[in-house]
């Protein structure tokens, strides 16, 4: 099952994507959050579009993408775990993942605009797997930890470099900024996909293609990614885990780094979960 939501900013509904066509699920589901995932909102869920499919109300082609899961409780991400990207920044690889986390302002839309920050010089890109969870998991041992994973999507894990890295503080500064977390387009349901850990993905910039990789690079896979979590933290339902970006960003761009500017267009997937599309645009006060 691949779950959608539909609809203006802060007004999104809850949908499904049956083919090419999106279908409104709203009368019967209130959103995709941690409520509904807590419920056993999926499996309730595949019922009714089971019985009901060919009944569903069609949503309108020009209706806007929203992300594909409402506002989590946080969305943790994982910094340097493709062995390539590692190498290319000059790091070494991680002995423990790397984590930080992005502020839940940044998501919005597969297809929004990307919000170039005031102030920025150095706004890069950053494909990547999310997984979402699907129920509370707490010292989660990796045998089982994919029995706690709703899910999975593609997101854009927008950074800003400058603020990341040369402004005296944490990760979360260069990540956090509105628009930084594109989600979507769809949700597809575990099953939907035989194996994480194994995937395709890709970015392009303005038509080229600057990823090109596979989620088999990575350092720490998805399943210990779940269960190293859950020792620090407890993992909410609808929360979202990036699982950090392959080879070829901006930042590790020879001779020298290349960031995004106003206009430039961002297209990126991953193998069986869509693909997205944002433009840059910079900073104007509303």
């Amino acid at each position: 099952m691949k779950l959608i939501r539909f609809g203006a900013v802060g007004q999104e509904k809850p949908g499904v994507l049956i083919g090419e066509k999106r279908f409104d699920t709203s009368d019967v589901v209130k959103d995709y959050d941690e409520a509904f995932f807590a419920s056993g909102g999926l499996e309730k869920l595949a019922d009714y579009v089971m019985k009901n499919e060919g009944n569903l109300p069609e949503v309108a082609e020009d209706q806007r993408w929203g992300s594909a899961v409402a506002r989590p409780s946080k969305i943790i991400c994982i910094g340097l775990n493709y062995a390539k990207h590692a190498a290319e920044t000059g790091a070494q690889i991680p002995k423990e993942p790397i984590v930080f986390f992005k502020a839940t302002t940044a998501l919005c839309g597969p297809y929004d605009q990307v919000v170039i920050p005031k102030n920025s010089v150095k706004t890069d890109w950053e494909v990547e797997l999310a997984v979402v969870i699907g129920k509370k998991a707490s010292y989660v041992e990796q045998g089982e930890a994919l029995d706690y994973v709703a899910g999975y999507a593609l997101l854009n894990d927008y950074s800003e470099r400058e603020f990341q890295i040369e402004r005296g503080g944490q990760w979360v500064k260069g990540k956090g900024c509105d628009s930084f977390a594109p989600l979507g387009p769809y949700l597809a349901t575990k099953d939907e996909i035989s194996d994480p850990n194994n995937l395709h993905l890709w970015l392009d910039v303005n038509g080229k293609r600057l990823q090109d990789s596979s989620t088999s690079d990575f350092i720490f896979n998805v399943q210990y990614l779940v269960s190293y979590l859950s020792q620090f933290m407890t993992l909410l339902p609808g929360d979202v885990i990036s699982t950090g970006t392959p080879a070829g960003v901006g930042l590790g761009m020879k001779p020298e780094p290349w960031y995004l500017k106003p206009g430039d267009v961002v297209e990126l997937g991953i193998e069986g979960l869509g693909r997205s599309k944002q433009t840059a645009v910079a900073y104007a006060k509303n």
